[in-house]
């Protein structure tokens, strides 16, 4: 997730659409709440939670730079992927 001047948010969720829906009502967390972090910019989905977990806390150990050009490869506008689903 992100904002419009690109702050990021790196979580897991069991309901991608649901998740997505709470940030854009400001009822995920207080740090997206204060960082209007609502657009869905890069999503990845596994079957197995194990495998989603140990890739979010990878994805979280990354500088800065290596997160944006990650999503800037599927995502190079940085469009709102929600409207998608």
């Amino acid at each position: 997730m992100a904002s419009l001047s690109q702050t990021l948010y790196i979580g897991v969720t069991n309901h991608l659409a649901r998740r997505v829906q709470e940030h854009k009502e400001k009822s995920a967390s207080a740090f997206t709440t204060k960082y209007r972090v609502n657009r869905l910019v890069y999503f990845e989905e596994f079957a197995d939670i194990l495998a989603a977990i140990a890739r979010e806390t990878q994805l979280k150990g990354w500088r800065r730079d290596r997160k944006i050009e990650l999503i800037e490869n599927t995502d190079p506008n940085w469009n709102d992927l929600s409207e998608e689903l």
